[in-house]
């Protein structure tokens, strides 16, 4: 029980809870802002180009509705809405992630000057260095 303690202390610590908990957070936010953006921007004109069909209406009755007798249908539309939802926000990811990837590629060149290189990736390059220096500085005394 203590080192299952201790390992909860050390994941909550090294930030990791903190940074899934924010990506949670705005992860949930963001689904809220694309959802109304599909219901209340996208879905509008496509249901007056398709005059005044409203997508989320769409369904395959099964059975009718009968006295005592729910309807019984398969909600095609609602499909579709969460289909461009998710597509949205797929993208939307997407192009997030292309974004940091190309900050991050530059931050791991010790060459490129435009971003700040991580330590480690610094300390590992300047070894490289004089590895290579080393190597020279042999070869030139056989």
């Amino acid at each position: 029980m203590a080192g299952l303690f201790q390992e909860f202390k050390n994941f909550a610590i090294k930030g990791n809870m903190i940074d899934m908990a924010v990506g949670i957070i705005i992860g949930t936010a963001f689904n809220n802002v694309v959802s109304t953006l599909v219901k209340k921007v996208v879905m509008p004109p496509l249901s007056l180009m398709t005059d005044d069909v409203r997508l989320s209406d769409r369904k395959y009755i099964l059975r009718q509705a009968a006295e005592g007798v729910d309807e019984l249908a398969i909600g095609y539309g609602e499909l579709m809405e969460v289909v461009i939802d998710f597509i949205i926000i797929a993208f939307t990811i997407f192009v997030v992630i292309k974004f940091i990837n190309r900050f991050k590629k530059k931050s791991e060149d010790p060459k490129n000057k435009e971003v700040e290189t991580p330590k480690n990736i610094e300390l590992l390059s300047n070894i490289e260095k004089l590895i290579q220096e080393q190597n020279d500085y042999l070869k030139q005394k056989k």
